[in-house]
């Protein structure tokens, strides 16, 4: 079987390693002229961790990043709502890791590029079209730097794993809408800065009315000196969006230091953390209503390309590294059916990701702050216990992990 992968990213490297372990070299084609570890923060999850186990990268993933120990909640005043502990700390079996997404791409290509050899991948390719029949399938690419026409290749299956900008997703649904915005604009950056709290926390402050703050550290001492590079996401009702989606838009802070000039609290100084990043990017916080249907005949979409979401819960890069789980094994059990697996591959990830998709636009995990928000009209408490309780809380958060993939019963009992 020779599966032609389009996109060289978190979720394509993942389905090339798990079908490059069952025997199946793909041919992974990505449109960048070279494979540089760019991108900031990404958590990855229990249920992400142990694909990355089962591929053999998890050692690797794990000297370069972050153990997440708790994820903790706090009002826009440092006023502390609620904390729940991670990973092992909350009893899985695996860790929950925060990690730059260098740091996690570049064991996927070292790993690919270790099983199948570096010929396999090839860069510079964007992909222009294709063309399928009851054979096999034909991909056209372009040279990225160049423009020039590039050699067609003959595959028996084609996997669109290039992004939320897909050319395959297009070309599949040509009609579809336009993004869906959710009305909170992001601003993204990082920073090398002392750990705070107990220096492996992810932490939620605000709320997205008045200036919603996310930051994690993701690599320690990096300096020599124990400082820390800290992953900070900031989000703020804006009405419209200026730009089209684009992960690589820079930012300015005039556009959302406002929001964070009172945020100076005892275990952080939140705008002095902010000013001290040298670079910010912009991006709106925007979806897609999920799809009908993937596939088509021998050609199938996988991570982003599939189901672009609100980057809420960690789950991203984990959805797209569940979705190349399960479409390699599916490839790999059923090598004499490539077509009976890509609908095994659907029938599994479409339906799930699609829970994602609108629980993430309806009762995100972050719900826990709008709760706090809306029940004390946006002012500090005395004791949150007269304002939520702990078991509404916790609620709260386990319900989200069900239908996100990662409750700790549900994953045991996998």
């Amino acid at each position: 079987m020779k599966v032609i992968v389009i996109g060289a990213g978190i979720g394509g490297l993942t389905l090339a390693c798990k079908l490059a372990l069952g025997g199946i070299i793909p041919e992974v084609y990505d449109s960048a002229p070279r494979l540089e570890p760019i991108g900031l923060g990404i958590n990855l999850l229990p249920h992400a961790v142990k694909v990355m186990q089962e591929i053999g990268v998890l050692d690797a993933i794990a000297t370069r990043s972050i153990e997440t120990y708790e994820s903790t909640f706090f009002n826009r005043f440092g006023q502390h709502i609620y904390s729940e502990p991670a990973g092992r700390h909350a009893g899985y079996d695996l860790p929950q890791y925060s990690v730059h997404r260098g740091d996690l791409h570049g064991p996927l290509l070292e790993r690919f590029t270790e099983i199948a050899g570096e010929d396999h991948v090839h860069v510079s390719h964007r992909c222009v079209g294709y063309e399928q029949n009851e054979t096999g399938v034909v991909v056209h690419f372009q040279d990225t730097v160049t423009g020039e026409v590039l050699p067609s290749v003959h595959g028996d299956i084609l996997i669109g794993a290039d992004g939320i900008h897909s050319v395959i997703r297009k070309s599949l649904h040509p009609h579809e809408g336009d993004p869906v915005y959710s009305g909170v604009n992001m601003w993204r950056g990082s920073v090398v800065h002392k750990p705070f709290l107990n220096g492996a926390n992810m932490t939620r402050i605000g709320w997205l009315s008045t200036g919603k703050l996310v930051l994690y550290p993701m690599r320690d001492n990096v300096d020599g000196a124990g400082n820390q590079l800290i992953n900070w996401v900031v989000e703020i009702e804006t009405p419209k969006y200026k730009d089209k989606r684009d992960w690589n838009k820079e930012g300015s802070f005039d556009d959302f230091m406002w929001a964070f000039e009172d945020m100076k609290f005892d275990w952080l100084d939140v705008p002095a953390l902010l000013r001290s990043t040298t670079k910010v990017m912009e991006f709106p916080m925007v979806d897609q209503d999920p799809l009908p249907f993937w596939t088509r005949g021998r050609v199938t979409l996988l991570g982003d390309a599939a189901h672009p979401m609100y980057p809420r819960g960690s789950n991203g890069a984990g959805q797209a590294i569940l979705d190349g789980k399960a479409l390699g094994d599916a490839l790999v059990a059923a090598a004499t059916d490539p077509l009976a697996a890509l609908k095994v591959y659907e029938t599994e990830r479409l339906p799930a990701t699609t829970k994602v998709v609108l629980t993430n636009r309806a009762t995100p995990p972050d719900i826990i702050l709008k709760e706090v928000f809306d029940r004390t009209g946006d002012k500090p408490f005395t004791r949150i216990e007269d304002v939520i309780s702990l078991q509404e809380l916790s609620g709260l958060s386990s319900n989200y992990k069900k239908i996100a993939g990662y409750d700790r019963e549900q994953l045991a009992l996998r």
